[in-house]
């Protein structure tokens, strides 16, 4: 059952985008209500991705929302939680395809050019009028993600989808979440879709400890999130101040297989386990 019907949503996207306030909520928003499960803690846990990473400049938070809702639809359809991990991150590489597409990057920085840690550049983003294009962009993205979000969720399973592993699983597993929570962010893997871009695992790591504070209603939205500021220290001092996951691993990861060997071999076993003590 689909609660929104794509035409509807197209013309409500600004409209979401500003109640909800960060681009991330929104796109976990529109394609959970597209697929017909709502998931109010979950969506709300997710605005510290807005920004590319809070505020860091990395892979536009519509992304980081449009990735996880995929995830979520992928675990209510395969039992098998591989084959739901290798679906999530497929559609998430066809999502951001669709995405890029439409803006010639993946990277917040990039579209917005905007560094939004710089005081005077934000300022300048807000006084002149540019962060309208944000608000333009999820308005004409929004039907596209739709339907690059059934098409990926629907591309053809391999045999190799029983092995898949995802680094931002792995970090979810360590960090006692639920098999749905898992797949979720199963997509974030190799940099989000294999980009090599910002660490796929630290993504997760702040969206389960959010979401944690959410439930217990202890946390509250701002625009530099002390709690995930905390994160990005310790991560950053376990990469030696590296964010992109290329640069981490010192590869970019072609395939899923490629990625899950990785894993499997020990890649980033550091690195999870300093980010699941979080």
């Amino acid at each position: 059952m689909n609660i929104f019907k794509s035409k509807k949503t197209e013309l409500n996207a600004k409209r979401i985008f500003l109640t909800k306030g960060s681009c991330s909520n929104t796109f976990f928003y529109i394609l959970n209500r597209e697929f017909g499960y709502p998931k109010k803690d979950e969506e709300r846990a997710i605005d510290p991705l807005a920004g590319g990473i809070v505020q860091q400049g990395y892979q536009c938070g519509m992304l980081w929302g449009a990735s996880m809702a995929v995830g979520a639809e992928s675990f209510r359809r395969h039992k098998d939680i591989n084959t739901a991990i290798a679906v999530s991150i497929r559609a998430t590489q066809h999502l951001m395809k669709s995405f890029e597409n439409r803006t010639k990057c993946i990277e917040c920085e990039d579209f917005t050019k905007t560094d939004f840690k710089n005081k005077w550049s934000f300022a300048k983003y807000m006084f002149t009028g540019k962060f309208l294009s944000c608000y333009k962009l999820a308005e004409k993205w929004t039907p596209e993600a739709i339907r690059a979000a059934h098409e990926g969720l629907s591309l053809e399973q391999t045999e190799s989808d029983k092995q898949a592993i995802s680094c931002a699983s792995e970090v979810i597993k360590k960090m006692g979440g639920s098999d749905e929570e898992i797949v979720m962010v199963a997509g974030f893997a190799g940099g989000l879709g294999l980009s090599g871009s910002g660490c796929g695992a630290l993504g997760a790591t702040i969206w389960k400890t959010i979401l944690e504070l959410v439930k217990k209603e202890s946390w509250k939205s701002t625009l530099s999130d002390p709690d995930s500021e905390k994160i990005i220290k310790r991560f950053y001092d376990a990469t030696d101040y590296k964010m992109e996951c290329q640069e981490i691993c010192g590869e970019q990861f072609k395939t899923i297989d490629e990625h899950t060997e990785f894993i499997k071999n020990g890649g980033c076993e550091k690195l999870i386990n300093v980010l699941a003590q979080s």
